[in-house]
């Protein structure tokens, strides 16, 4: 059997309008639209639905307010969803459709396993040029003006069951990449793939909910155009843009009207089986090597709560 990562997301929602104008400024692709709800894609197709929170199809919610209600993992085949079946049948909340199975996790977040849906897409990020292995000769890095996302790439959570949840998870496949002990787990789908999938954290108030969903794009470059774009749309920075020291991605995050913060992130570590899980103490420079307090002005590209440059004018341009 074999996760192959989030096939789809759905929000349960306050207001209809204002997620469709980010989720359309945040780079994805509107597909569907009536009065209950969105739907969405990024590039290859993972799907993000918009619902109205009052929506008798959603899964129950796990916090108030508008927030993530359920998660859908595409595997690679059928024969997979025979065996998943096997595992969540005495689950709660556990239903079959045609090609889906969903249960409610121990979080209480409604899950699902479909053979996933998501495109092959032959794009590939701008190569970096570090010492001693110059990969882009001839070609300067791009500049995007704005994001297009190419896929969910990890969602991460607050619970109050971090060790049955994270049990239930390892039950599907999932491994532990890095822990905070007792705090935290990082898990991925198999064991060779990015650091994360899922990240599980649980706070000394040991509350449920949504911390945030994260968008995979391109290269680092995209991270920055796409949050410079977000600023410019008006939407509020959470923290960014930055970096990880855990999983090494870059990192910007947007306070989200469905609910929580939405991140874009680019280059995390790839893992193998070969991997040693690593624990971490929890602390500022554990979560941020470095980090832009108030993000970037979209249209001076400064940071919000930096002194403006002198005039408004770029370093380079003639007194």
């Amino acid at each position: 059997m074999s996760i192959l990562g989030i096939d789809r997301i759905t929000y349960g929602v306050e207001d209809l309008i204002a997620c469709r104008k980010f989720f359309l400024d945040w780079g994805l692709k509107l597909v569907r639209e009536d009065a209950a709800g969105l739907d969405f894609e990024s590039l290859n197709g993972c799907q993000v639905w918009v619902r109205l929170s009052t929506d008798p199809a959603l899964p129950p919610a796990f916090e108030s307010g508008p927030t993530l209600r359920e998660v859908i993992w595409g595997s690679e085949s059928q024969s997979d969803i025979d065996g998943y079946r096997a595992v969540l049948r005495d689950a709660p909340g556990f239903s079959e459709s045609e090609d889906t199975i969903k249960a409610i996790d121990p979080n209480g977040l409604g899950i699902g396993i479909r053979v996933s849906r998501k495109r092959n897409l032959e794009i590939t990020g701008s190569a970096s040029n570090s010492w001693g292995n110059a990969a882009r000769i001839d070609q300067p890095s791009p500049i995007y003006d704005h994001a297009e996302p190419v896929e969910v790439g990890h969602v991460v959570l607050f619970t109050d069951t971090l060790d049955a949840t994270t049990a239930f998870y390892q039950s599907l496949g999932f491994v532990i990449s890095d822990r905070y002990p007792g705090r935290g787990h990082f898990l991925r789908c198999a064991a060779r793939g990015g650091h994360h999938d899922l990240f599980l954290l649980q706070t000394p108030e040991a509350k449920r909910g949504l911390n945030h969903i994260a968008f995979t794009v391109r290269d680092i470059h995209e991270v920055f155009g796409g949050g410079l774009h977000i600023s410019r749309c008006g939407w509020e920075t959470q923290l960014g843009p930055g970096r990880h020291p855990i999983s090494s991605a870059y990192f910007w995050y947007f306070k989200n009207p469905a609910g929580a913060l939405v991140e874009y992130y680019a280059d995390e570590d790839v893992l193998t089986e070969n991997w040693t899980p690593r624990e971490f103490e929890p602390g500022p420079t554990v979560f941020a090597e470095w980090a832009v307090a108030g993000g970037l002005d979209g249209n001076s590209r400064r940071q919000k709560s930096g002194p403006p440059a002198a005039d408004g004018r770029f370093l380079t341009e003639k007194r």
